[in-house]
Parts: structure tokens; C-alpha cells; sequence
């Protein structure tokens, strides 16, 4: 089971100073102070930060089931997208409400690693400057084991969108070939995330041989469409397929989370008829994705996801002889 404060001494929950009220203009959202809820995140929208923390609270349940369980990195930005913005994979100096610190033998010598347990957990991250969530491919409790890739398609910032959406449909049916099933979201950025549940069974490095060759064989059938490299040259007028996300300690960002960039748009998990349809790379945002959380409650996408678990054993050699 994944490391909780509840059953493990080595994990450490974070809580809120709940005791004294609020100050004037604070405000309080799920039993955490939200200091400065009016300050400005995004002045292009004029999205503050009880804007980020109130969709926060309204999709808790559908993110959390993509980071329970798992260490979290978080992309934080204190002073909103004009200011400056870092990665954080270890716990720091200032705590933040709610979150849990695993044990730290996981990540060793290096501080304990993050996880994000409640919506307690989400909402003190969103109030301390966080915007992004980002989980391991592999949950707490069996870290040398991860349990799903990801295939990242970048494009070329100048291809038209419906280059993309083709390009995603070649890799569903390269997938369908070696007998996997991927599940397609958005990346909340300009692309495409294609993520395969995977059962406990192979290592980081066989993950990531796997993905890597499943990148290389994309290139090489459909050159004029990907290319496996890394690097603005390579990827003029094409796809990069980003395979490099499926490392130890590597994360991708989850469905449900915003971005930090103009109108924090958000990663939407998605059922691979509607691609079609998708009008461009980052349709919703947190200000416009309300009906769609409601559609997504009563057909999620993704409700086979944990139950569709797979080896890659057979499908690796068939990449190999082909």
C-alpha cells in the first residue's frame, strides 16, 4: 500500500494552521487558509489565485486519482506566470499544508520525496504557488516498478493541428499492431500525452527500451511524420516523439492539472473518437472546463484505465522483427 501517515512512521503529513481565523481578505477552502486569493496568476485573463484554488477543489477527485499513491513533483509559481516559476521533487524548507513526505530511504541521500494524498493535500499546494502536478510513473510502494508510459507527442510549434491528430492516430495503430491499448489526453501544451497502463512487471530501463523503440519504429515508418530525437533542427515541420519520460524519476504532468502558461489551460483526458473533433491542443482551460467536468463524471474516458493493465513483453518483440 502506498505510504500514509496513518500506517507508516516514515510518512509525514503536513496540516494547516486551522486554529485562528482568518485574516481579513484570507479566505479559507477545504480547511486551508488561502492567503491572497486576489493575486493575479494570469494578468493575460486576469485569473487569480481563487480562481486556480476553486477549480482546485472542484476537480480534486478526478486528479487525485492520478497522483494517490505516487511521489508528485510540482511546478510552482509564487508570483504567478509573470514571475518566477521551479520544480520541486523533494520536500523543502517551508511545509505545505497537507502534503505527505514519503520515506526518505526512497530517494536517498536527497530530501523525501512529495505525495499529494487529499484534497487537502491539492488545495495547500495550489495556495502555496503551485500550478502543476506531475506524478511518477510508479507509485511509492513498489518504486522500481513502473506501472505506465508515456509517449509525448511535441509537434513543430508551426504544424497545423490536424498533422497532429493524424500523427496520433499512427501511433494508435502501431499500438493496436503489437496488441496495447493507449489512453489519449491532452498535454494541456501543444501536443499529445498516449499513456499505457502497464502491469508491476518490468523494470525503468525495460520501460524505457521499450518506449524508445516504439519511437524509433514511429520514425522510421512515417519519416516525414516523427522523428525520434530530441531538438528544435530535428523536429522542424514534424513530431517529436518524446520517449524520454519513462526514467526513474522522470514524471509527465497529470490529467486534471492546470499548466502554467497563458489561460492555464489543463491536461483532459480524452476517448480517442473524439480527436477527431478536438478543435485545436489546449481547448479547455480552468475557467472554461466546467461542463465538461460534469460530462466526465457520467463517461469518463478513462474508467478502464487501472483494469486495463499490460505486459510488453510480446509486443517488444514484435517491435524488434518488424
Amino acid at each position: 500500500m502506498p505510504t500514509s501517515p496513518s500506517n507508516d512512521t516514515a510518512a509525514r503529513t503536513a496540516t494547516p494552521d486551522t486554529a485562528a481565523a482568518p485574516p481579513a481578505g484570507d479566505l479559507e477552502v477545504a480547511g486551508v487558509r488561502i492567503t491572497h486569493p486576489d493575486r493575479v496568476v494570469d494578468p493575460g485573463r486576469d485569473l487569480r489565485k481563487i480562481d486556480l484554488v476553486r477549480y482546485g477543489e472542484s476537480v480534486a477527485d478526478l486528479l487525485l486519482k492520478h497522483l494517490k499513491g505516487r511521489p508528485v513533483s510540482l511546478v510552482r509559481a509564487p508570483e504567478g506566470l509573470d514571475g518566477e516559476s521551479f520544480f520541486q521533487k523533494h520536500a523543502g524548507r517551508g511545509a505545505i499544508p497537507g502534503l505527505t513526505l514519503l520515506d526518505p530511504a526512497l530517494d536517498a541521500p536527497h530530501p523525501p520525496l512529495i505525495a499529494v494524498e487529499s484534497v487537502q493535500a491539492v488545495i495547500g499546494a495550489l495556495q502555496m504557488g503551485a500550478i502543476e502536478f506531475h506524478p511518477w510513473g510508479a507509485k511509492a510502494n513498489s518504486l522500481d516498478r513502473p506501472d505506465r508510459l508515456v509517449l509525448d507527442l511535441d509537434p513543430d510549434p508551426d504544424l497545423h493541428w490536424n498533422h497532429v491528430i493524424e500523427a496520433a492516430e499512427l501511433v494508435r495503430q502501431l499500438l493496436d499492431q503489437l496488441g496495447l491499448r493507449g489512453f489519449l489526453k491532452t498535454s494541456g501544451g501543444h501536443g499529445l500525452h498516449i499513456v499505457l497502463p502497464l502491469r508491476r512487471c518490468h523494470s525503468w530501463d525495460g520501460v524505457a527500451r521499450f518506449a524508445r523503440m516504439a519511437a524509433e519504429t514511429l520514425a522510421r515508418r512515417h519519416p516525414e511524420v516523427f522523428v525520434a530525437r530530441a531538438g528544435a533542427a530535428q523536429r522542424v515541420g514534424r513530431i517529436f516523439v518524446d520517449h524520454g519520460r519513462n526514467h526513474r524519476g522522470a514524471t509527465t504532468v497529470a490529467a486534471w492539472s492546470p499548466r502554467a502558461r497563458l489561460g492555464l489551460p489543463v491536461s483532459v483526458p480524452l476517448a480517442w473518437d473524439e480527436l477527431v473533433t478536438l478543435p485545436g491542443p489546449a481547448p479547455w482551460t480552468i475557467a472554461t472546463i466546467g461542463d465538461l467536468l460534469a460530462e466526465r463524471r457520467e463517461h469518463d474516458p478513462w474508467s478502464l484505465f487501472e483494469t486495463e493493465r499490460q505486459a510488453l513483453g510480446g509486443a517488444s518483440r514484435l517491435l524488434v522483427t518488424r
